[in-house]
């Protein structure tokens, strides 16, 4: 463990790590014992140029990058000669292409809530090449065994997917088109992006764990998946060359810090959330809810082949060391919570544990939290929101607990598909983000999972593996099982004997969820 730079002792060295989140960029500087000695953050600024488009400008997103750092060297006390390390964490599925020999972007970051490539996704998905593709590979999974013709074999596309919106670029912006053809266009995940500016144009890369979440990455193969690139005509070449998520990546540019910066780690923000949480052995589970919720479970070093919509993902690669993770998710929690807010169902976030508690029950009304459609196991972008069983005497604390509820609902579907689909004992669940410092939703989470579930002292997971994956790349910390050391627990939620009481609700939300399911298939769209 003991770093050394320009002749500092390791107790006076620091670790930077940014965090680029869906709502905003923060950084922390951490030290030996992982405690943050300084911080800053910056909203995003979303822009949001179309119905359902949702982009992000490139060079206002690095400036802001560069922004926090600052700050929050400057909030320590410290002086930057004395930060020794650089982690990135970013938001996944996010991606910009931008001109080889200028550096400029082509257009703005299309993001992951992203909608424009709908009906190229409804095209695809109901395509008689898509039903080849399920045909042929259903039969190689049957002759060969071979659980990555499975996971072919049901595969569908989704908004989501960072391989159908670039699909999309290709087929509508001119000035992507001619650069593929002049062999002048790279593509980059955010991560790619900030570590092309950070270097000043020298390192153009990505890791394994941004690589595996773009639905362009072969997973079982640890390659750009050709067959996917031609499929949708996607021209490999555009692609960055993959690396591990915990090595040296190059330095920071002097002319941005005053000087250079070892980038050690490039993490996509579930995977660091998850080595920020020390859920290093198979089994681990970790429950994220933060804009949306993300269950993930470690599956060692095989990775899982899905059938309902669970994830085969890249964890993380260091050395010669690969873990895996299989991840399900709803992409409507903290979005939900916000709606609310903003519908005046309370003025303060922190009064909805309380609001929820003022009532035994939500009085028959159930809340489908499905702005974004719903995700696994049922797979339906189609999918309304919706409240279902209003009454005269519904109240808005009911509303506020069907809301709550929903959410813990949400968690049990995911679990339990977990459960049926990976048969890989449950070691532990550690949850994180903003949603879990709500007691409500945590303990009846906990009731309906009946399992223990650890909440740590800090919920900003994603930055705090960030900083481990680069400290560990430095030897700032010696080893994994340090780590573990100085993750530190706030509260053990334990089950309550309340789940039989409860069936009743989650038959009836289910049902609600039924209704909700199509909608956008049975509706006129105006």
């Amino acid at each position: 463990m003991g770093s050394v730079r320009n002749g500092l002792r390791q107790s006076d060295t620091y670790v930077l790590a940014v965090d680029v989140g869906s709502t905003s960029v923060r950084c922390h500087v951490y030290d030996p014992a992982a405690k943050i000695k300084g911080s800053s953050s910056r909203p995003i600024n979303m822009l949001y140029p179309k119905p359902g488009w949702v982009e992000v400008n490139p060079e206002e997103m690095f400036e802001q990058f560069v922004a926090v750092v600052k700050e929050a060297v400057e909030d320590s006390g410290l002086n930057i000669k004395q930060m020794v390390a650089l982690g990135i964490s970013t938001q996944r599925a996010t991606f910009v292409t931008w001109d080889k020999t200028t550096g400029r972007p082509f257009h703005n970051f299309i993001c992951w809530q992203d909608l424009r490539a709908v009906d190229l996704v409804r095209s695809w998905n109901k395509s008689f090449l898509l039903w080849v593709v399920h045909k042929s590979s259903g039969l190689l999974h049957f002759l060969t065994r071979k659980k990555r013709f499975l996971a072919a074999s049901v595969v569908h596309f989704s908004t989501q997917h960072v391989s159908i919106r670039l699909a999309w670029v290709l087929q509508n912006i001119k000035q992507v088109q001619d650069a593929v053809i002049e062999e002048n266009c790279c593509f980059g995940t955010i991560d790619t992006w900030l570590l092309y500016k950070l270097t000043k144009g020298a390192v153009y890369a990505t890791d394994y764990s941004n690589a595996s979440t773009t639905a362009l990455f072969d997973p079982y193969q640890l390659c750009w998946s050709k067959f996917l690139a031609n499929l949708l005509s996607v021209p490999v070449s555009i692609l960055p060359p993959v690396k591990d998520t915990s090595c040296n990546f190059g330095y920071t540019d002097e002319s941005i810090f005053g000087i250079p910066i070892p980038i050690m780690a490039l993490a996509a923000d579930q995977q660091a959330a998850m080595f920020g949480e020390c859920c290093f052995e198979s089994g681990d589970v970790k429950l994220t809810m933060g804009t949306g919720t993300f269950m993930s479970i470690n599956t060692g070093t095989k990775p899982h082949a899905s059938v309902t919509g669970l994830y085969p993902l890249v964890g993380w690669k260091i050395g010669s060391e690969i873990t895996y993770i299989a991840e399900g998710n709803a992409s409507d929690t903290g979005k939900v919570i916000q709606w609310a807010q903003q519908l005046g169902l309370f003025s303060d976030v922190a009064e909805t544990e309380k609001i929820a508690q003022e009532v035994p029950s939500s009085d028959g009304v159930f809340f489908v939290p499905s702005f974004s459609g719903l995700q696994a196991p049922l797979n339906d972008p189609n999918a309304c929101a919706s409240f279902l069983g209003l009454k005269p005497s519904t109240t808005k604390i009911h509303l506020v607990r069907a809301i709550l509820e929903s959410i813990a609902f949400r968690n049990k579907q995911l679990y339990d598909t977990m459960l049926k689909e990976i048969h890989i004992p449950i070691k532990c669940i550690r949850a994180d983000g903003g949603i879990c410092s709500n007691r409500f939703v945590m303990q009846l989470t906990t009731d309906l999972l009946m399992c223990d579930i650890e909440k740590p002292k800090r919920v900003d997971m994603s930055s705090l593996g960030a900083a481990f994956l680069a400290g560990l790349a430095i030897g700032y910390w010696g080893s994994r099982e340090e780590l573990k050391t100085i993750r530190s627990v706030e509260k053990i939620y334990k089950p309550q004997d309340v789940l039989h009481h409860y069936k009743p609700t989650v038959e009836n939300w289910e049902l609600a969820v039924q209704r909700s399911m199509h909608w956008y298939n049975k509706t006129k769209q105006e």
